[in-house]
This record gives structure tokens, sequence and C-alpha cells, in this order.
């Protein structure tokens, strides 16, 4: 018998393998993405060590669209990437379609001076 694996399982066992093959040592930068907000983590896979994080839950500003908080988010974890040596990554979005929020903050990642 096969086990029961959802579509969104299989999709994400599909990204992740890819970033195994393409990662060349560099981090991840891991996306969750739920209704309300969204968590960035930029990941050593090799110590298993959170390097730098962020999220929408602690932005200071009120009444932002979700598409704005996303973009400040993409800016702040490029920030403390920066501050915590790390330039290039390789971008996680899990079983989330590159599109919408997890795009936005892709962009904003990367004019924040991310490099992937």
């Amino acid at each position: 018998m096969a086990k029961d694996v959802s579509i969104e399982q299989r999709r994400k066992a599909r990204v992740r393998k890819a970033i195994r093959e393409r990662a060349f040592g560099r981090p991840r930068l891991s996306v969750f993405r739920s209704n309300r907000a969204i968590w960035v983590q930029v990941i050593d896979d090799s110590t298993g060590r959170t390097l730098a994080s962020a999220d929408s839950n602690h932005i200071a500003e009120t009444g932002l669209s979700k598409k704005d908080q996303v973009t400040k988010v993409g800016a702040l974890v490029a920030e403390r990437a920066k501050a915590a040596g790390i330039e290039r990554v390789v971008f996680d979005r899990g079983s989330y379609l590159y599109h919408g929020r997890v795009k936005a903050l892709a962009d904003s990642a990367r004019e924040g001076g991310l490099d992937f």
C-alpha cells in the first residue's frame, strides 16, 4: 500500500529536491505563509541552524495590506541576513506557488541585497 500524500506535500518534496541539487552550500531562504501572516527564515542545512528570520507579526505599522507587509518582511530578512554575513541564498518557496505574496517577498529580498 502506498501512503496517502497530499498534493502540497508532493510539491514541497519536489521543490526541496531541486533545492538540494542546486544549493552548493548556500543557506536556504525558507517561506511559510498562512492566511494572516508570513514567516521567513535563512537556514543553514549543514548545521540545522536558523541564521536570520523575520515575520509579518512584528511589523509595527498597522493598516498595511498583506503585500505591503510582505515587502517589509523581505527587506527586513535581507537586512538581518546581510548583518549575519550572508549574501547568497537559495529560495525555498515550499509548497506555495511563486505568485502574489511569495513573489513580492522574493522581489523585496532581492532589492534588499540578497542574491538568489
